[in-house]
């Protein structure tokens, strides 16, 4: 939507506050019907996202009314969605599995997810201290395709996993073993079971392109609607149905301290607030792009706020969360105007698990298995490696490396080695520094920012200080002609700059680029997707 738009919006509905507090009644006519809709896809999302992650199925929901409500209230972001999400299955499974393991080798679910949600009670803590230390800055020094990389491994780890359920056969283990053992489950899947998965990913595969008929509700409610009864009608035994306790206060449990003085518990720290962190100002970066406003998210307080959200979910007996792009972007599409979305999302899902527990209970796994192989298929797009390698070499071997190191070895190893090759290819073409040559010049109503030397990702962060110092509503000349290198990274940096100084109501004019490495200018606002 054009600003234009937007604007002509606000003059009709009446001033958007800055803040969301005051505007409930100016804007709960869109807001409540936005959050209506969002509930609808986030409820059967939770609760899949949670079985996948060796949680209770309540947990994904929990997390969804703990960061909508709360959430809503602390946020930094004026549109933005928060829940259980995809992107971070594989580091749940993975904390559930190493923590859960028994004297005797054999895992313990139960118990491993007990000691996950201490590990996510200290994530949020770690993001609180990292808004309160001004770290909001943290995506403006990471690599762009390692984190396509590190989302593609994803994508192939929640295919990998959940094509069992779809299928009807209970597996679990390593990934490789588990990619292994495909051909054996669709021998032996229970047909009626298997039935329900496939129908459940053909329509979220066909329901994009119904035209009218796909936008009369979101697709994971449709699947939900048919699937169902189908599976009512089929009696189907209820171990391949959802579970979640028909008492409501049966729903939280408590984190397990047992582990914290181990090694592991504090990997999975690391790798549950590094990705956390780092996808949720990735979207909150993508929604400020799309926000009909151009309103701008105040990073700092996002962290914070999704610290304290990590923190109470993981607490009382939740999934860690992010703000999540796909229920952001559809936020935006259904005509959200503040956090007031976010807050009904939450409250809706609240109401679904204290009032229709039963109903709830009536959804079949598989169908939400279906769900989740097609999110790890868009995670996974052969397009995004298509796309890294028409920008260059280096681009699409980070991607490859982390991807094939998520996949095989583990999520915080792959990411950590995509880091650590984008530094040396950095360092060879010329980055040695962490602080970027830069000059401003300003004479009057006209600005010169003037680059020198190697821009890479890691120094960008100083690059970026220096972009915000300089003065608003100028006419600004962006001088490459001194660089002699730029990476992919950096020339989206500057993309998206250019179109945040013009919303200040000055202009801004690229010299000297000619020779440089060309780019997208797509990465950021699909970064994260499902």
């Amino acid at each position: 939507m054009s600003s234009e738009k937007g604007a002509a919006k606000v003059q009709d509905a009446g001033p958007i506050p800055l803040d969301f507090l005051p505007g409930l009644k100016q804007n709960a006519k869109t807001d409540v019907v936005s959050g209506f809709v969002l509930f609808l896809i986030a409820l059967p999302l939770s609760l899949g996202i949670a079985i996948a992650s060796g949680a209770p199925p309540i947990a994904g929901v929990i997390a969804g009314f703990v960061g909508g409500i709360l959430g809503s209230l602390l946020g930094g972001s004026y549109i933005t969605i928060n829940g259980a999400a995809a992107g971070l299955i594989a580091i749940v499974f993975g904390a559930v599995q190493a923590m859960g393991v028994m004297p005797d080798g054999t895992v313990d679910i139960a118990v491993g997810f007990k000691y996950a949600l201490a590990v996510g009670v200290v994530c949020g803590g770690l993001q609180i201290v990292m808004g309160l230390a001004k770290l909001g800055k943290l995506t403006n020094m990471f690599p762009l395709n390692v984190v396509h990389g590190m989302l593609a491994g994803i994508g192939i780890i929640i295919m990998a996993k959940q094509i069992h359920p779809l299928l009807g056969v209970s597996f679990s283990g390593k990934m490789i073993p588990t990619i292994a053992a495909i051909p054996s489950s669709f021998a032996n899947m229970v047909t009626p079971v298997a039935m329900i998965g496939a129908i459940s990913l053909g329509m979220m595969i066909v329901w994009p392109y119904l035209g009218k008929i796909g936008k009369l509700m979101p697709a994971p409610m449709a699947v939900i609607l048919v699937t169902v009864p189908l599976g009512q009608m089929l009696n189907i035994d209820s171990k391949f149905l959802v579970q979640v306790p028909l008492d409501f206060s049966a729903s939280f449990q408590g984190p397990d301290w047992g582990m914290i003085g181990t090694g592991v518990f504090w990997k999975f720290v690391v790798t549950y607030t590094l990705v956390a962190s780092l996808e949720s100002l990735l979207t909150a970066a993508a929604m400020d792009q799309m926000d009909p406003w151009k309103r701008r998210s105040d990073m700092n307080r996002e962290l914070v706020s999704k610290g304290a959200t990590n923190a109470l979910s993981s607490f009382i007996g939740g999934l860690p969360m992010i703000a999540e792009v796909v229920r952001s972007s559809a936020n935006i599409m259904n005509g959200a105007r503040t956090r007031w979305s976010n807050f009904f999302h939450g409250l809706f899902l609240f109401l679904a698990v204290a009032l229709i527990p039963g109903v709830l209970n009536m959804i079949p796994v598989a169908a939400l298995a279906g769900m989740l192989v097609f999110i790890g298929f868009r995670l996974a797009h052969p397009k995004e490696f298509i796309h890294a390698a028409h920008i260059g070499k280096e681009e699409v071997i980070y991607m490859v490396v982390t991807a094939v190191i998520v996949v095989s070895v583990d999520l915080l190893w792959g990411v950590i080695i995509g880091f650590v090759l984008a530094v040396v290819t950095n360092a060879v073409r010329g980055v040695r520094s962490i602080k970027a040559e830069a000059i401003v010049e300003e004479q009057g109503d006209q600005v010169t920012l003037k680059l020198k030397g190697a821009h890479g990702f890691i120094n960008f962060v100083s690059m970026r200080g220096q972009m915000d110092k300089i003065p608003t509503g100028k006419k600004l000349t962006i001088d490459y002609s001194g660089v002699n290198y730029i990476d992919h990274t950096v020339n989206e940096r500057f993309h998206l700059f250019n179109g945040e100084y013009a919303l200040t109501g000055g202009s801004v004019t690229d010299v000297g680029k000619e020779g440089l490495k060309p780019t997208s200018h797509s990465d950021v606002s699909a970064l994260v997707r499902g």
